[in-house]
């Protein structure tokens, strides 16, 4: 099994002065609509875990079982979502729990403070404790207890051997290519399987060049891609990354971070798919590295705000005075 440093390259750049201040290093590929790698930097049969990047392939069961035929799109966006427990998202979720039936407690993803400052600093106010509907993944629980809903599985949905994570493996599996060597625990606590890099991509390929009308596989890929273009802000929220590039492509494109400094694209007019991996998980480095691959292939404005914020900076300290900048280097 390669290791996810054995052959990272150099990707990112932080520059303080004029010196080159840290190195961010990793692997990145973008797939055609066959899942084949077109170009690559590092080393695409890097072994990693996709982390919340890949909430769309697992929601891939929720609509191919028919679970999810009545879903809203602003649901298929959440159950693709790594939000910030803004009001729009928690309320979303907690009224797709009393559709069916549930409630907070019947979620299995356990609670956290609202990354929203505003959803923070309110609770702060109110005296009030996070629930687990502020946790960043209640979309995608939602969507495993609206499919456990459907399979007549039991409460426990997150287990590995319970009927959603076996149907949630079998499409990663089938979409990436490859048997998975194994899973690790998520911060949602649903298992979270590991695949090569090309393997994610491949996958996000595939997304890329699904049409609805050939087939339920394709037709549950294309519905979830539009819709997290559709729905950015339910995607993840007001300032995070995700939000503002779909925005700024205007939803034709949809792109999902996922922790330790994973990052996906899915490109349907162009049917290529993007994944990389940046090896210290640093977040600034994997959004600098996803910005700088939407403009190489022409789907992101360099000019665009969020492009330049995300690429070059400027890195500021507390006095909002300029100290440094980025570089991206895909050559």
């Amino acid at each position: 099994m390669t290791q996810v440093n054995e052959g990272a390259v150099d990707l990112v750049q932080a520059i303080r002065g004029d010196m080159v201040e840290s190195v961010h290093r990793g692997h990145a590929v973008i797939c055609d609509g066959t899942g084949a790698v077109v170009e690559a930097w590092g080393n695409p049969a890097a072994m990693i875990y996709p982390r919340s990047s890949c909430k769309m392939v697992q929601a891939l069961p929720l609509l191919e079982s028919g679970a999810g035929r009545d879903l809203t799109t602003a649901q298929l966006a959440l159950a693709c979502a790594s939000h910030q427990g803004q009001a729009e998202h928690t309320d979303a979720v907690a009224a797709w729990l009393s559709d069916l039936g549930l409630g907070e407690a019947d979620l299995r993803c356990g609670a956290h403070m609202p990354y929203s400052e505003v959803a923070r600093d309110g609770l702060i106010k109110t005296d009030e404790s996070p629930c687990q509907l502020h946790n960043n993944c209640s979309g995608k629980h939602a969507g495993f207890l609206t499919l456990s809903q459907h399979l007549g599985g039991g409460p426990d949905y997150v287990e590995p051997d319970h009927p959603v994570q076996i149907a949630v493996r079998r499409a990663f599996e089938e979409v990436t290519g490859m048997e998975s060597p194994g899973y690790g625990i998520d911060g949602c606590s649903a298992p979270n399987f590991a695949t090569r890099l090309d393997g994610l991509g491949r996958a996000m390929g595939l997304f890329a060049a699904a049409r609805a009308g050939r087939g339920a596989r394709q037709d549950a890929m294309a519905k979830l891609a539009q819709a997290m273009g559709a729905e950015p802000l339910l995607v993840a929220g007001d300032g995070r990354a995700c939000t503002d590039l779909m925005r700024a492509m205007d939803g034709k494109v949809a792109v999902k971070t996922g922790a330790e400094a994973v990052f996906v694209a899915i490109i349907p007019e162009l049917d290529r798919g993007i994944a990389l991996k940046i090896v210290d998980g640093e977040t600034r480095a994997a959004e600098a590295t996803i910005a700088a691959l939407l403009v190489r292939l022409g789907v992101l404005s360099a000019e665009a705000p969020v492009a330049k914020r995300l690429m070059h900076g400027p890195i500021t300290n507390c006095r909002s005075k300029v100290t440094g900048h980025y570089e991206v280097t895909l050559d």
